[in-house]
């Protein structure tokens, strides 16, 4: 075994572990908070989603990423491969809307009351909630192509226009239709990642302004940085800038994976390395807030 297949497989390792830790004590939390009758926040509810996307993207990618740096091979056969890969897919995508979805409600519940977001205040639980779950059912819809062309590796030992991705492999197209998919699986992410950016923008000008208005208050005793309000949204704006990092160099890395025929193991693997850092850190950003 190489050093540059243990120094992989450790990353993985320690990703996958770290990762599903900081998930799983979040989870108790919430059971804890459950049990104990207290009202949860809607972003919690949110961020309840978000925590289940994130077991779904380390599961099906961590550990099989793991096993496979350790040379074990063929451990997946067809079913398992369209599954993981799929799983993963749709973990992906729930992802990126959930932390969409946290930055554009928390936008509006911070925006002035004499804003035009006032009426939308009434009602923005019952359209995120619903949009929460159309997230769902739009991730498993769009990535419905994965379980079609996903095959294990030694099903094509002897075939030579498949794209292997470690552990498995898919069936390769002509280019028009690889660039086809590839804008297929982008197009929702780039739509959830303006709506991402957008809101946290709002969101700064609103603390500035609020920040400005507050130095000529010197009489006022309120102070909004220790309001629960001021410290949800630093927590969401911090999920966001450090989801945009990582998700923007994993969503390159996996567009230039699906246009090439045989991309090389170090693409394979810095992708599923960045693809793993979100739902990884994330948890720990909001223990620590």
């Amino acid at each position: 075994m190489r050093t540059s297949d243990i120094v992989i497989g450790v990353i993985f390792l320690s990703q996958t572990v770290v990762g599903v830790l900081g998930n799983s004590f979040l989870v108790y939390h919430y059971l804890l908070l459950y049990f104990m009758g207290c009202s949860l926040r809607f972003t919690d509810w949110i961020l309840q989603h978000l925590i289940v996307a994130n077991f779904l993207t380390l599961l099906c990618k961590g550990v099989p990423n793991t096993v496979s740096a350790f040379e074990v091979k063929d451990f997946l056969n067809d079913f398992g491969c369209k599954l993981i890969f799929y799983l993963h897919r749709v973990g992906r995508g729930v992802s990126i809307s959930s932390t969409c979805y946290l930055s554009v409600f928390q936008a509006i519940t911070i925006s002035p009351k004499s804003s035009r977001w006032t009426q939308l205040k009434v009602r923005s639980r019952s359209y995120i909630s619903s949009a929460v779950y159309m997230s769902w059912i739009l991730s498993f819809i769009v990535n419905i192509d994965f379980p079609m062309y996903m095959t294990a590796i030694w099903n094509h030992k002897n075939m030579t226009n498949i794209r292997v991705y470690q552990y498995c492999s898919s069936v390769t197209h002509d280019m028009a239709l690889d660039i086809f998919y590839a804008v297929l699986h982008s197009t929702p992410d780039v739509m959830f990642m303006l709506m991402m950016v957008w809101s946290s923008g709002y969101m700064v000008c609103i603390l500035y302004r609020h920040k400005k208005r507050m130095k000529r208050i010197h009489k006022s005793n309120f102070s909004f940085r220790s309001s629960p309000e001021f410290r949800a949204t630093k927590t969401i704006l911090l999920l966001v800038s450090t989801f945009v990092f990582f998700y923007t160099i994993s969503c390159l890395l996996q567009i230039n994976m699906s246009v090439t025929r045989d991309p090389d193991s170090f693409m394979v693997h810095m992708a599923s390395v960045f693809s793993a850092c979100f739902p990884t850190v994330s948890p720990f950003l909001v223990i620590s807030h």
